[in-house]
């Protein structure tokens, strides 16, 4: 089992960055890919970007490219997510995802989730 607690979410206005956090902790010797992905109110949950166990490899979903980025510490079990230039269509609860295989914009393909953070963006 691995548990995932994700931090860092807030309000702030159109324009300004945020970075969160998520902390795992249980069986993190496993090399999960990790995935981030945030559902609006009425949605479905949808991918924001992903990353490798050996951080070498990531991904995004378009409408956050040369925004956000994502990077993990694995000696501190920990993934971000620095998020700029924030857009109030950004506003969500974002989750953290574990998943035993390679990164994948896909749900189904992760395991452990966390209990998400809320982001609200105003403009």
């Amino acid at each position: 089992q691995v548990r995932l607690v994700e931090s860092g979410g807030g309000s702030v206005q159109a324009g300004d960055s945020l970075r969160l956090s998520c902390a795992a902790s249980g069986r993190t010797a496993t090399r999960y890919a990790m995935g981030w992905f945030r559902q609006a109110p009425g949605k479905e949950r949808a991918f924001v970007a992903t990353i490798s166990w050996s951080g070498g490899d990531t991904a995004y979903t378009d409408s956050v490219k040369g925004r956000f980025t994502v990077s993990r510490d694995n000696a501190k079990n920990l993934v971000y997510l620095q998020m700029d230039s924030l857009k109030p269509e950004d506003t969500a609860v974002y989750y953290c995802a574990a998943s035993v295989g390679v990164p994948s914009s896909h749900r189904e393909r992760y395991t452990y989730w966390g209990q998400g953070t809320q982001v609200t963006v105003s403009s």
